[in-house]
């Protein structure tokens, strides 16, 4: 045996953070994506400062706020659907159109302007926000094929999610700061449609197709127990991070520093960002359902310093502990939609895991809003949606992983299926088949024969195929049907009956042993 006969395995791709961000769109579609999301967070704020500063009451404008938000995220999964079905260019464009054309016309209408018509422009602007966040989530595959790299970049995607609610407040308050609120609007609508057309106009973007599925696969359900036991799960994690912004807030009332609204949830965005990095370097045994187990113990964990009440500077470290782990939570989650969902829907699953968050981060803030008078009460809520989301998690840890995955890039290649293309007005009487007339064999056995009843059920199946086949070969070469089927079919079903284990009859042996005509 010779060297040839062993050639040298081919070095993985390197897996660095500069071979990630040198790889071709990484950059581009990050930068795009964050910049496209940028109105998520910089249009409440400019909302509550458009309203307030043209004479309105503030709890119009934080209805106004909270009615773009939740429009946003109850829009995503139906949004997803349509990018699975029909490609990201044929829903982003129009969506990001009529998302920055309300956002634009709300200087126009002026805040002094009908309740009901602003209301109704905010809340349309809010249900067509374009779908980055989910489509950029569909593109890493194609983009990065390697896994290693491909980890790399989806936990620094989540990761930077975190500087959006940073930048994204202290820029719209600039802006109406400096140039009025009418400019703060204008120019988060501007930001929306440069962001999405840089997305958009990538190559992996406008070629994006999802997997082909079978029709089964297709017409089927996309929620199984486990996807939603994993969304509900999530919604415990966005619990926890939308009651921490209102301890913050009660913080900052509480010693008299106003900043501190902003800085602890900065705080927990740098430690968010500081995770990402820190696991996308470092490989974790275990399925991803178990290292969002484990991640979620930890998040757990990292709440409970809080329940001390410490000082201003210690609760900037403290906060800073939880958020490193959040990455790794909402990661993971990513990680196991890719081995619960059918291949075809992955998009839309996505988009309902950015809801379930989304959703358990407004009942989060809601209820400790109304709580906000507790100060102890306040303090234990973020550590009580953590605990929620880790029991959750745990109970449904059965139906969190499978042994015969149904998404993408999990299949060995030796077992799928083969394919053979087959003239449409031909496939209800051929089977597939190798070889010419005379020599057609089935390309794969089945696995139902591992019963015998299922075996055989099996083997009438494929008998009453090669029946179809052989009354079809018979018209073509112009034999008796009869003659044909006596000739061939029964050898063929006695070569089946061995291929699956089975002994068969005698008068099967002998059939199976004679020559092919």
């Amino acid at each position: 045996m010779t060297l040839a006969d062993h050639p040298p395995a081919t070095a993985p791709p390197s897996a660095t953070y500069g071979a990630v961000l040198g790889s071709r769109h990484v950059v581009r579609l990050l930068a795009g994506t964050l910049t496209g999301r940028l109105p998520n967070s910089m249009v409440p704020v400019g909302l509550v400062l458009w309203i307030t500063g043209g004479g309105g009451s503030l709890s119009f404008a934080g209805m106004l706020a909270a009615l773009y938000g939740l429009a946003s995220g109850l829009s995503q999964p139906v949004k997803g659907r349509l990018m699975d079905r029909h490609g990201q260019a044929r829903v982003s464009a129009p969506a990001v159109l009529l998302n920055a054309g309300c956002l634009a016309s709300l200087p126009l209408i002026g805040a002094g302007g009908r309740p009901a018509v602003v209301t109704a422009v905010v809340g349309f602007a809010g249900l067509v926000t374009p779908p980055l966040e989910a489509g950029l989530r569909a593109l890493w595959p194609t983009v990065l094929p390697d896994l290693g790299r491909r980890r790399v970049v989806q936990a620094l995607d989540t990761g930077s999610q975190g500087l959006l609610y940073i930048v994204g407040p202290l820029l719209a308050s600039w802006l109406a700061t400096a140039h009025g609120p009418d400019a703060a609007l204008t120019t988060t609508a501007a930001l929306g449609l440069v962001g999405t057309a840089v997305v958009l106009t990538t190559a992996p973007s406008r070629t994006w197709r999802p997997p082909a599925a079978d029709g089964a696969a297709a017409s089927g359900r996309l929620m199984s127990t486990g996807l939603i036991q994993l969304f509900t799960a999530l919604a415990g994690t966005g619990f926890a991070f939308g009651a921490m912004n209102v301890w913050a807030a009660g913080m900052a009332g509480t010693h008299g520093l106003a900043m501190f609204s902003g800085v602890l949830p900065a705080a927990f965005s740098t430690g968010s960002l500081l995770g990402s990095l820190i696991y996308a370097r470092r490989a974790r045994p275990g399925t991803p359902a178990t290292q969002l187990i484990t991640t979620s113990a930890l998040f757990l964990l990292g709440w409970m310093p809080l329940l001390t009440q410490p000082d201003p500077r210690t609760a900037i470290a403290f906060t800073a502990i939880p958020g490193l782990f959040f990455t790794l939570i909402i990661t993971n989650g990513f990680h196991t939609v890719d081995v619960l969902a059918p291949p075809s829907r992955t998009t839309e699953a996505y988009a309902w895991l950015i809801l379930s968050v989304g959703t358990g981060q407004a009942a989060g803030t809601a209820l400790a809003a109304a709580l906000a008078t507790r100060v102890h009460v306040l303090a234990a809520l973020p550590a009580t949606g953590a605990a929620i989301a880790l029991t959750l998690l745990t109970l449904a840890r059965r139906n969190l992983g499978t042994s015969s995955p149904r998404g993408r890039h999990r299949r060995p290649r030796h077992h799928r299926k083969h394919h053979v293309n087959i003239p449409p007005h031909d496939r209800d009487t051929y089977v597939p088949v190798v070889g010419g007339p005379g020599h057609q064999t089935v390309r794969n056995a089945s696995p139902a024969c591992a019963s015998a009843a299922a075996k055989e059920e099996w083997l009438a199946a494929a008998r009453g195929q090669e029946q179809r086949a052989a009354r079809a070969r018979a018209e073509w070469f112009g034999m008796s049907p009869l003659e044909e089927t006596r000739a061939q079919a029964a050898p063929r079903a006695g070569a089946l009956a061995k291929r699956c284990g089975g002994s068969g009859s005698p008068a099967a042996h002998e059939r199976s042993a004679a020559p092919h005509p």
